[in-house]
């Protein structure tokens, strides 16, 4: 891992930190030195990442969907530390429903959880950003490819590149950056019990242009890189983290 030595002791906020691509964040920027505050619901897997990196990141259970637990949480840290150096809007839920099925409640429920959540963290992590500041949005390759079953999903992670690109407008004139991030299928300890099984990994195997498997720390380097200051010419923009899947 490359070593970016302006994210140490940065004010690094972690949304859905506890597994899978939240879990990889929070231990990459705790090796770069950072203060890592992450958030999630599952504060027993919260618990077991804080007891693996000796207790130094700090976690609070935060249900993302209420605007007042976010703005507790975000502008506590803030009144604490009088700056934040990173956000990462990572924290999402990816159902799989077919159309008919899906109820205007679980529509509504999935934009609170994967886009609503990332304005109130962001509006509320706003007046403690500054120049060099970076915000990194967790979008998805499902977007381009379109898989079924997905509609409201797809739709949210769709509206979060909307979001990445008017956010950079609204603050780069603060020099601050704002980018996304659209990982493929990455090898997540739930996607792995839940939805890897053989004919999957043909699929994988046969749509991606390097046929490895994403883990989620190669994602996190991504979104190390983003924090650091060696991608201070990207905002506004998507990168796809995919090893090469064809859309086609």
């Amino acid at each position: 891992m490359p070593v970016y030595s302006e994210v140490a002791n940065a004010i690094v906020l972690i949304t859905g930190g506890a597994n899978g691509i939240g879990a990889a964040t929070v231990r990459a920027f705790h090796a770069q030195g950072a203060r890592v505050f992450f958030c999630d619901v599952d504060q027993k897997a919260a618990m077991a990442l804080i007891k693996e990196l000796d207790s130094k990141p700090v976690f609070r259970r935060v249900d993302l969907r209420k605007e007042r637990e976010v703005r507790g949480w975000v502008e506590g840290i803030g009144r604490k530390t009088k700056r934040i150096h990173v956000v990462v809007n990572n924290a999402a839920n990816d159902p799989r429903i077919p159309l008919q099925k899906t109820t205007a409640q679980q529509w509504d429920d999935l934009f609170a959880r994967n886009l609503r959540s990332m304005f109130f963290v962001s509006r509320s992590a706003a007046r403690w950003l500054g120049r060099g500041s970076s915000i990194i949005n967790l979008s998805s390759i499902t977007f381009h490819i379109a898989p079924p079953e997905m509609t409201a999903y797809i739709a949210t992670k769709a509206a979060i590149l909307g979001f990445t690109r008017a956010l950079a407008r609204e603050l780069g004139p603060r020099g601050i950056r704002v980018n996304a991030v659209s990982p493929g299928w990455v090898m997540t300890e739930r996607q792995l019990r839940q939805f890897i099984t053989p004919a999957v990994k043909r699929l994988i195997k046969r749509s991606q242009c390097i046929p490895d498997r994403i883990q989620p720390s190669e994602i996190a380097d991504i979104i190390l890189f983003l924090a650091s200051q060696s991608s201070a010419a990207l905002t506004g923009q998507e990168l796809l983290a995919s090893r090469g899947w064809a859309f086609s």
